[in-house]
């Protein structure tokens, strides 16, 4: 499928997976972010998977051993030409990191996405500690009280 000029087309697929989130909420966090990065045509698929799906994902493109919560693969951009990503989103291991980080399924799994989206965009930060003091961390929670605020506001 070819995108208008000036669209941000975001899919969400699910492999076995029952998230706890409808689909528009993560489309529309994807969104709200590359909104924010000023992003203005973008072709993104955000695919949630098992954790075994994401740990042979992680094996074979990163070379880490085990699951872990979301991989992103940007593809590179010509100048004016849109972003094209895949996002792949692990729910079982978001709701590991919910319970230890004391926060909401759906807040994780919007953070992740977020995340996914920024690393798409050529963001990075260092890994360990480190990265909760990250400018890209900062950037990321930002955005997600923002999208988590306009999905309460959808809500009410």
């Amino acid at each position: 499928m070819i995108a208008p000029v000036n669209a941000l087309v975001v899919a969400v697929s699910r492999q076995g997976v029952r998230p706890g989130i409808a689909d528009s909420r993560l489309e529309e966090a994807a969104r709200v972010a590359l909104r924010a990065e000023r992003v203005r045509h973008a072709l993104i698929s955000i695919t949630l998977v098992t954790t075994p799906r994401i740990a042979a994902l992680n094996g074979r493109h990163l070379n880490h051993r085990g699951p872990t919560d979301v991989i992103s693969f940007g593809f590179s951009r010509e100048r004016g030409g849109p972003l094209v990503a895949d996002i792949y989103v692990a729910p079982a291991v978001a709701r590991e990191n919910a319970r230890r980080l004391g926060v909401g399924i759906r807040e994780e799994l919007v953070r992740l996405v977020v995340h996914g989206v920024l690393h798409a965009l050529g963001h990075d930060h260092p890994d360990g500690e480190a990265r909760f003091r990250s400018p890209m961390w900062r950037r990321q929670e930002a955005l997600v009280k923002r999208a988590m605020r306009r999905a309460a506001r959808r809500a009410a």
